[in-house]
Parts: C-alpha cells; structure tokens; sequence
C-alpha cells in the first residue's frame, strides 16, 4: 500500500506540510510522512507543496510537476483585466485556427480543477467547414421543433430563439454557430454525465481565458449544448460520438474579427455575510 510514496530522508526535514495538505492518505511518523489508507485522489499537493522535493508520489510524479516561478505570476490589478476583457465572440474571421493551436488551447484545460481531481473530459474537435454547416441546421431543425411543441416551448428564451432562427433561415446567417472555424464538443462518461458536465465547464472556462493570450476568441455555444442534452438523433449521428459517452458541452473558437477597446460593467455584487 505504500509503494505509491516514496521519500527521500536525506532532504526530508520531517516539517510535516505534505501530511497537512493531504485529503487522508498520508500520517506524520517518527521517520517521516507516510501512508495510512490509500484514499490517494492523484492531486499532488503532497510532492507540490515540499520545499526540498524530499517527497514523491508516483500516481503524480515528481519529475511532472514545474516549479512555480515568482516571476511568472500575475498581481491582482493585472488579472482584475485579465479577466474583465474576456468577451464572448460572436464574429469571426475567414482565418483558420491550426490544430497545433487547439492542440495547445485545449490541453490547458486539463489543469482545471474537477471534483476530487476526477477529470474524464475528452474533446471532439470539428473544423472541417461541411460538417459544421450540417452541424447548424440539425440544430435549427431541432430548435423549431422544440419551440413548436417540444423543450424550448416553455423557455424564458423561446423569443430569442425564434429569432435566431429566423435570421438562420431567411438572412442565410450563421446564427447558431456564427460562423466560427472551429467547434470543440467536451465530452464524459454516461454514467457521470453529472459530475462530467460541472467538470467541463470548470476546464472550458480555463480555455476561455487561456484563448485570449493566443490571439483567439470564443463564445459558448448554447443551442448547441441545449440540442445534445436532448439527445437529438440527427445532431448526434453527424458528431459521431462513442455511446459510452454523453456531450457536456460545446465551445466556438476563432479569430476575432472585431477587438473590444473596453471593460464592460456588470450587475452589482449581491453577498450576504454570516
């Protein structure tokens, strides 16, 4: 049970840190950390956290983690606009994105926090032109059927809707996709549909941002999402997914064809202290 762990006494000082920042697994002895019940969930902060790198976890090795440079980090004034000036793309150049560029956007999103270090999101990514034009109208097809008689007939959004459609059919505009390159479907394991569609959002919001440092854009994709949910045939059969998995969600991303010059204002914070 213990050979996942492995310290080194020469550098160990015994501060006890990595047993602090640990779930459960490890316990403090006379001769250092170690295992107590294997409860390990991969997360590592017992190797990140030691300040001689005494300790070594082979379920996330040492040799895999960077240190951390003061240098590199970001202060607060910086970040504050780092994170204000992202903005939902809706219009996109001609350009494409090169899949060594979504091959880099994407696997930051690997480093999101998910729920006890699960992880499980893989991605399917489109940029074939076609296929994101069939992609469009099974999604409109479905959208009128569903304000008609079906899941949108109801919603607080079924005016928008109808008019986004409106505009798909009768303007021969991209309203749905918006025309953007590529389409990036985040997809989980059926049986933690739940789990996978909260652990997608936390990674896609870390490709959101990370976008913004590489030139491109991005915007949810909301009627793409709201389609699969629904598990509509037409849609499904074109994405050509496993049936193991389940669609969590859906991310547009693109060069921006219009660049913002400020930082938009939003409603004021609501918190109740206790």
């Amino acid at each position: 049970m213990n050979d996942f762990i492995i310290v080194n006494s020469e550098k160990c000082i015994k501060c006890g840190l990595c047993v602090k920042v640990c779930r459960g697994t490890l316990v403090m002895s006379d001769s250092g950390p170690k295992v107590a019940k294997d409860l390990c969930i991969e997360c590592g902060h017992c190797v990140a956290v030691c300040p001689n790198g005494a300790l070594d976890n082979t379920k996330n090795p040492l040799q895999k983690q960077v240190e951390i440079r003061e240098d590199k980090l970001i202060n607060s004034d910086t970040a504050d606009i780092f994170l204000r000036s992202r903005r939902s793309i809706r219009s996109f150049q001609k350009k494409e994105v090169s899949r060594d560029t979504v091959y880099k956007l994407l696997d930051i999103g690997r480093f999101a926090p998910t729920a006890c270090n699960s992880q499980g999101i893989s991605y399917h990514v489109i940029d074939n032109r076609i296929i994101l034009q069939e992609i469009a109208s099974a999604i409109a097809d479905w959208a009128e059927e569903s304000i008609k008689n079906g899941a949108l007939k109801n919603s607080p959004w079924v005016q928008n809707t109808a008019s986004t459609i409106n505009q798909y059919r009768e303007e021969n505009k991209d309203t749905i996709l918006r025309e953007a390159p590529c389409l990036v479907v985040a997809t989980a394991k059926r049986d933690q549909q739940a789990l996978g569609r909260d652990n997608t959002h936390f990674s896609l919001t870390y490709v959101q941002l990370y976008a913004q440092t590489l030139g491109l854009g991005s915007c949810w994709s909301g009627l793409f999402e709201y389609c699969t949910m629904t598990e509509y045939e037409p849609l499904l059969r074109l994405l050509n997914i496993s049936k193991e998995r389940v669609v969590t969600g859906g991310l547009l991303i693109g060069y921006p064809l219009y660049s913002f010059k400020r930082l938009v204002d939003r409603n004021p914070l609501e918190i109740i202290w206790q």
